[in-house]
Formats: C-alpha cells, structure tokens, sequence
C-alpha cells in the first residue's frame, strides 16, 4: 500500500517549547517542527529563521514580545527553504541577511520550492495566503558577517562552514556564549532532509568546521536543543552518521548495478531501525536518496523540486 504523501496527514498540533538559553538567547523548538530563535543585541534584535508564512511567524513573535519589547533590526535565514524563509515579512526587520548562494538559490528556484514545500508539509503553511511573495535578501556574504550586538554583549558571528545541506547554508555563533543556531546542517533526535545537499562536503569537511566551533549549547534546524559538550557531539555525530550510511548504501546499491528503487530500499533497511520513529524519516527519505544517486552519478547541484517531480519520485519508491 502506498504511503501517504510527504507530510500531507501529519495534521496534528506539535507542542511548542519557547527555551531562555542564556541572558537574551531564546529559541522556540516544537516536536520535529522547524526551530528558530532571537538574540538581544543592546538596543535591537536579531531573529534566526521566519518559519513558513507571516502567520506563523506572528505566532512566534508573540511568544518572544513576552520577553523582550526590542525592534528586529536583522532578520536572519540559515538557508532558502520555504518553511524557513516565508514569514519574513511579519517581522520588519530593517536587515535580512543570507548568504550570497542563498539569493541566488531564491531566485533559481525559490518559486518551484514555495509550491513543492506547501504540497508536502501544508500544516506548517498557516494561512498560506497571507505570504506576499519570495522572500528576498537585503545583505548577503560569502565567507563571514559579523553583527557587533553592543552594550558590551559582544559579537554574533554568521558563518558559512560549506555546502552541506544546500549550497548556501549558514550558521550563527555567540563566541560568548559558545551558543550556535546551526539551521539544518545539524539535527537533533530528527532525520535528515538531503534532497539539496551535497552529502559528500557535508558529512566531511563541513561538519568538521561546524565541530571545531566547539559549541556547548546548538540548536539544529528540527529538534531538541543540544546542550553542554557531549550532546553537541552526539547531535554533529547522529547528523554525520545518518550522512555516511546513505553514502554506504546508496554507493553499494550503485556499483552492485542495482536502481534507484534498489537503493531506496537498502538503505531504508539501514537507517530504520535507529530513525525510523523521529520526524519527517519517512518524509525525506525518497527525496534525499534520489538526490544522493544523482550526485553519485555526476550531478553535481540538484536538480529543482518541483511538485510533479516530487510526487513522480515518491510513486516511485514509497508505492
């Protein structure tokens, strides 16, 4: 019997967990949900991640105006993802920051990924109509950008450690606080979503940068907060881990002369039995080792998600 389709019945409500993570660091984590989260600067705000509609977001920013009454100065997206991106315009920040790839992923593809994303998670779209377009950067990088948040709280510093789970993820770091926002380069007791990674730099040189920050508490995309040392490495290590077993499975599948439906299946049976209970597994899986097993033959960026292609792969290998 086929699966139903990505997230389109996982319609329940996910319990919401707003986390105070030192003086004036907040995040908001829910169930697998997209996390996101705020940094007080002296006399303004920094808000990382906007979630997927203004509505949304406005649920968000209610929750933190219970805690601090500072305007949003920059608002901060890990990466290009609809869910992350589209509630922008609920925030007013005088700055939205990205990395340079990110704008240009926006602009390549953003459109087809608004429509593949409502289709496959429409819980997280409230009030879909209330997005007033793509979301658009106003400052970009590509290497570091450093925000002096004043009073003497120090700096917040955006880094980009590589591609990974697309080519334009970033990560936000409070040398302070040793606090890192790291968006979806790592998760926490939640599977991966590979669909526009680049699995090879990720699993390796990417994670070994995002390590060496040495953070001792990180809030990954979905999930729970990481908290001292060892739960940090355990989430860089589950996030490396899930990587090196589709590697394995998808490459074995591969030289053995096996299909893409062959790899599917293999490495599910791998990944499974230790993920096959966190959110969105299931979800991810046919997207993420398609993608794989175009990039093991050579393609070297994704190809778009549009909504047809997304339902021809999950008839594919979830039927």
């Amino acid at each position: 019997m086929a699966k139903p389709f990505a997230s389109s019945t996982d319609l329940g409500e996910k319990r919401q967990s707003f986390e105070v993570l030192a003086e004036g660091v907040y995040a908001l984590t829910a169930e697998g949900d997209p996390n996101v989260g705020a940094i007080e600067g002296e006399d303004f705000l920094v808000c990382f991640e906007a979630l997927a509609t203004p509505v949304a977001a406005g649920e968000w920013l209610a929750k933190l105006r219970e805690h601090t009454a500072k305007p949003i100065r920059y608002l901060v997206l890990s990466h290009y993802h609809a869910v992350r991106v589209l509630g922008a315009s609920a925030f007013g920040a005088d700055v939205i920051v990205t990395h340079d790839r990110t704008r240009a992923l926006i602009a390549e593809r953003g459109a087809e990924d608004w429509a593949s994303e409502y289709a496959r998670m429409p819980r997280l779209f409230k009030e879909p109509a209330s997005i007033p377009g793509l979301t658009w950067p106003t400052a970009t990088f590509s290497d570091t950008f450093t925000i002096d948040l004043g009073g003497g709280r120090g700096d917040l510093v955006l880094a980009h450690c590589g591609r990974g789970h697309t080519e334009g993820d970033l990560v936000a770091w409070l040398p302070r606080q040793r606090i890192m926002f790291a968006g979806d380069l790592v998760e926490s007791q939640a599977a991966l979503y590979t669909g526009d990674a680049f699995h090879r730099d990720w699993s390796a040189s990417t994670l070994d940068r995002v390590a060496a920050f040495g953070a001792r508490t990180l809030v990954g995309g979905r999930g729970a907060v990481a908290r001292g040392e060892e739960e940090v490495a355990a989430a860089i290590a589950q996030t490396r881990h899930f990587l090196a077993v589709m590697l394995r499975e998808v490459g074995a599948a591969r030289e053995a002369g096996g299909t893409l439906r062959d790899a599917f299946a293999a490495t599910h049976r791998a990944l499974e039995p230790r993920y096959g209970s966190w959110p969105i597994f299931e979800h991810c899986l046919p997207f993420n080792v398609s993608r794989l097993w175009d990039e093991l033959d050579g393609v070297e960026r994704p190809r778009i998600w549009t909504a047809e292609r997304d339902r021809e792969v999950w008839e594919q290998l979830q039927s």
